[in-house]
């Protein structure tokens, strides 16, 4: 395999993971709609470049979906900072 096939693959699990969790949290049920934006050109492209999508609806809804699923592991990793003990013996 080439590299660009590698970055294809990955950028096509991704995506299906996406989607696959979207269906899972009931994010795609409904009836659809339309929603009017202007969006930089240039982001659209990178975009669609990444995903590997050419429709721009198709990046939109990806893209919703991923912020709809983002997790707050970080915040909630910082949020911890200096709640276990020092002198917590760590050791095995």
């Amino acid at each position: 395999m080439t590299l660009k096939t590698d970055v294809n693959l990955i950028a096509i699990k991704r995506r299906a993971s996406v989607t696959t969790a979207a269906e899972e949290a009931g994010l795609l049920k409904g009836e659809r709609g339309a929603i009017g934006a202007r969006i930089h050109r240039s982001l659209i492209e990178a975009a669609k470049a990444r995903s590997g999508l050419t429709s721009t609806t198709a990046v939109v809804e990806y893209a919703l979906a991923k912020v709809a699923l983002e997790d707050d592991y970080g915040a909630k990793l910082v949020s911890l900072k200096g709640t276990v003990p020092r002198d917590l013996d760590l050791e095995f």
